[in-house]
């Protein structure tokens, strides 16, 4: 990921744009990926020569332009998102499915980011052994990077092999202790400006000592692959790794749902939009829940949401998705989200939240 979530959600600047498409990752699909791409960014360009001056819309479509360009679509996932105002011109790939779109705000459209984020797709594999660590930045099941200097991190310093000192099992536990520590600080100083899940990657025994020295300790998967791959190429360990993360997902979304049960039968479930907004303003949602693929533009009146037509959706003032809007406000606020397949919210319109009490 090029550009992160906490960095664009803190951007608020006219025109924001935010280029949203469908990629592909295998040849020959991804081959029409840029001409879906020019489309986009052709509709971007009549939206902006109709609500700004030519001279600001000139300069931002060909930062799109300019951007579009530099792109290598072999290396797609399943979507690309573009974002560019006056002062950003960045991209990202998501392994999840997008509805194409482009968006015009005075913030950029976060939703597909936060979806990526929750459904935890994207995280780092820590390769771990008492001789050496590793580092992976992956998307699924596809390696994105294996991270490099100061990794791989080897053991020089705090693996004894004196075998008097190695006999005292505390001695050589505490040199090992010592080794995780320091490569842990190793990480979380990678994970500052991209701060995904780590899944880690090793035997039980260093999975244990690992997890009694990590500062970060909410940050790292719950499940863990419990083999020795220190040495298996990166693509091996990934293949393995997504197995466990997969089934780990699926539960974990399981669970989710069974709160939203539990809180219509408490009578701790919104779904008029109006009523999660003011709850929101007042920091009383915990949780929102809404269906893939729904978005709903809106205008606001008298601090009111209004719903109005796709086909408004250019016009000036138009909001052009609320359910994003709330979903950022709402993470402002400490809460979070849930994203349901299709039809799941059908009861609710696609849309719903549980309140913190």
């Amino acid at each position: 990921m090029n550009i992160t979530l906490k960095k664009l959600k803190d951007i608020r600047s006219e025109n924001c744009i935010t280029v949203i498409a469908t990629t592909h990752r295998t040849k020959p699909d991804y081959l029409n990926d840029g001409l879906r791409l020019k489309n986009l960014i052709k509709e971007a360009e009549d939206r902006l020569m109709a609500d700004t001056t030519k001279r600001n819309a000139t300069g931002l479509i060909d930062k799109l332009n300019n951007l579009a360009s530099s792109i290598d679509h072999s290396q797609n996932l399943e979507s690309l998102l573009l974002f560019v105002n006056d002062d950003i011109a960045e991209f990202t790939r998501l392994p999840i499915k997008v509805e194409d779109r482009v968006v015009i705000d005075d913030t950029f459209a976060t939703r597909d980011l936060i979806r990526a984020m929750h459904l935890e797709t994207h995280y780092f594999i820590l390769v771990l052994s008492q001789e050496k660590t590793r580092l992976l930045e992956v998307m699924n099941d596809k390696v994105i990077q294996e991270v490099g200097n100061p990794f791989p991190y080897e053991n020089t310093q705090f693996f004894s092999k004196n075998r008097a000192a190695a006999a005292i099992a505390s001695k050589q536990t505490s040199l090992i202790a010592e080794y995780f520590n320091q490569a842990d600080k190793l990480v979380n100083e990678v994970r500052k400006d991209n701060p995904l899940p780590v899944l880690i990657c090793g035997l039980e025994e260093n999975h244990n000592e690992y997890l009694k020295i990590a500062d970060n300790k909410n940050s790292i998967f719950e499940v863990y692959l419990n083999k020795n791959m220190i040495n298996e190429p990166a693509h091996t360990i990934v293949e393995e790794s997504w197995e466990v993360v997969k089934e780990y997902i699926v539960q974990k979304n399981n669970a989710r749902k069974e709160d939203l049960k539990k809180a219509v039968g408490q009578n701790k479930f919104l779904s008029d939009t109006n009523e999660i907004w003011r709850a929101i303003s007042e920091g009383k949602i915990q949780t929102l829940f809404i269906e893939q693929g729904l978005f709903q533009p809106a205008v606001m009146k008298d601090d009111e949401i209004v719903y109005v037509s796709d086909e408004k959706r250019n016009d000036k003032g138009v909001i052009d998705d609320i359910y994003d809007e709330m979903i950022e406000a709402n993470m402002d606020f400490g809460g979070d989200v849930v994203f349901l397949p299709k039809g799941e919210l059908s009861k609710f319109n696609g849309f719903g939240a549980i309140t913190r009490y």
